[in-house]
């Protein structure tokens, strides 16, 4: 084989390399890349039967190059009978309209304390955009001992399986009554 031969086999191989490396970067840039998580606050009482809680915002970021449709989230608590959770959400069988700024639809059962699905007013989430559903309250009286964790999801039409929240809130701690941390000195 000939240099020149070998320089044209190589220039085809460079070319298809190329081309391949062109074909990834696009299938990048179009694919969904959706970042959910959590902020939030503590208050917490280190004494026996005081009220404990939680202010939390759970965001969905779009950093991808195209549009995520119809949003979804879920906030799980576990175990759900130690929480009582509240926010800016509604009922889509109530009478009234979305007045809340900023309100939420839930869509599954009141009933159900462990799982809150939401949905947003907006149908869309553009590329650099932010939802969030804000300032939720979880709160929690303790005992001598609780542990729990509050978990979330984001669902879309693009992305039916959904994706787990990049951080999660656990809870846990031991109330110790006070004779007994003064016994332990």
């Amino acid at each position: 084989m000939s240099l020149e031969q070998k320089l044209a086999e190589w220039q085809e191989m460079q070319t298809a390399y190329l081309k391949k490396i062109r074909e990834l970067v696009e299938g990048m840039k179009s694919s969904l890349q959706i970042v959910p998580y959590f902020t939030y606050s503590l208050q917490v009482s280190h004494h026996s039967h005081k009220e404990n809680y939680i202010l939390g915002t759970f965001h969905v970021q779009n950093v991808g190059h195209q549009a995520v449709n119809n949003p979804m989230i879920c906030i799980k608590l576990t175990p759900p009978e130690l929480f009582e959770f509240s926010g800016k959400y509604v009922y889509p069988d109530t009478k009234q309209p979305m007045q809340l700024a900023n309100a939420w639809e839930r869509m599954n059962e009141a009933a159900n304390k462990e799982e809150f699905w939401l949905r947003p007013k907006k149908e869309s989430i553009a590329p650099g955009e932010t939802i969030s559903f804000s300032n939720f309250q979880v709160k929690w009286l303790s005992d001598t001992t609780y542990n729990g964790s509050i978990q979330g999801f984001v669902y879309t039409d693009e992305m039916k399986e959904g994706l787990h929240a990049v951080n999660q809130i656990q809870i846990n701690g031991t109330i110790v009554e006070e004779e007994d941390f003064y016994e332990e000195e």
